[in-house]
């Protein structure tokens, strides 16, 4: 049948005798705690021995609660619900919540003319008491299980009925001999004997081992004292070099520190003179760039020089340029001197 619209299900609870008034706001915004409340009441309606927990604070308990709440309408009351809206706790699950409801309402509308009679206090209380059932259909369920398995067991033991018959028949039709049955007795009193003389073997064989066993593990436990009683001596006596060996200890230390501050040291020095070497290869070089700067100089005089005396033809301009030309000579040698010394140098 089609489920009632969302309007009748306040309606469906108040007539139930929900004790709290429930109206459509109420699922607006999702409100678990609210489905959870009215889940649980009607599981106690429809079977008020249920032993569902309504612990729901935490979000594993909630996922446990509605598993447990869909379980049991599906085995008790064949009614599927949806989880994961249940567990959306909106309008969504009022849908679910529906079709509980109305299967609980519709219960009630069939008795409603036996109901009719009563007063209205004691329609408000009444309850679907199926407690007592819940035993007997338990064992009907197993009963009902355990002749399912009879009867196929039986179903094969007569498929080998046919068989069994000849064989049977056979059997008691044959006569019994004394002397064959005496030799089958002897035979199978025979080989008892010898299973029974096979354990009393095995069991002096136990006994043995046993006693092998005991031996070697008191062996083994004095091993062991022995060893620990020398462990302790061990321990206790101090070794003959360790004197020596401290002292040698404490040296190594002070060498090491002389060595950490002999390695800072020479690093040190290291860093210095690679410094200095590197100050004077600038120095060197910005001597040379310096030299050849003055070499340069020289040769253009030298070339200025040259181009001024081929212009003078003259004898008496040479005779009266004797002294100004000695005094330029002067000054080339002195330049030619100057430079000969920085070359050494």
């Amino acid at each position: 049948p089609a489920l009632p619209h969302f309007s009748d299900f306040t309606e469906m609870m108040r007539a139930l005798g929900y004790p709290r008034l429930i109206s459509m706001e109420n699922f607006q915004t999702p409100n678990f705690m609210l489905v959870s409340e009215v889940l649980l009441w009607l599981v106690k309606r429809y079977e008020p021995q249920s032993d569902i927990p309504g612990d729901v604070e935490t979000e594993q308990d909630r996922v446990f609660f509605i598993k447990a709440v869909a379980q049991f309408m599906a085995t008790k009351a064949h009614i599927k619900l949806n989880t994961k809206k249940l567990y959306q706790a909106d309008g969504y699950a009022v849908k679910e919540l529906l079709k509980v409801t109305s299967v609980l309402y519709g219960a009630m509308n069939t008795h409603g003319g036996e109901r009719a009679d009563l007063p209205e206090e004691d329609s408000s209380k009444f309850k679907f008491d199926l407690g007592s059932k819940i035993a007997d259909l338990k064992a009907a369920r197993q009963l009902a299980s355990e002749i399912t398995s009879k009867g196929a067991v039986l179903y094969d033991l007569l498929g080998k009925e046919v068989e069994l018959r000849e064989a049977r028949t056979e059997s008691i039709a044959r006569p019994l001999e004394i002397n064959e049955a005496e030799k089958v007795m002897k035979v199978a009193i025979k080989s008892v004997l010898e299973e029974v003389q096979k354990t009393k073997d095995m069991l002096n064989n136990v006994a043995l081992d046993e006693a092998n066993l005991e031996a070697k593990i008191e062996k083994r436990k004095l091993e062991l004292e022995r060893s620990q009683k020398r462990l302790q001596t061990l321990q206790s006596v101090r070794p003959a070099f360790m004197d020596e060996y401290e002292k040698i200890e404490e040296q190594l230390q002070k060498q090491y520190s002389t060595y950490l501050e002999k390695f800072r040291n020479l690093t040190y020095m290291e860093q210095l003179l690679e410094d200095h070497r590197r100050a004077e290869q600038e120095m060197f070089e910005e001597a040379a760039n310096m030299l050849r700067l003055v070499q340069n100089r020289l040769k253009e005089e030298e070339q200025h020089l040259l181009k001024s005396g081929s212009n003078d033809d003259s004898d008496i301009d040479i005779q009266e340029d004797e002294g100004s030309d000695s005094e330029g000579d002067l000054q080339l040698m002195r330049h030619h001197i100057s430079t000969e010394a920085l070359l050494q140098g």
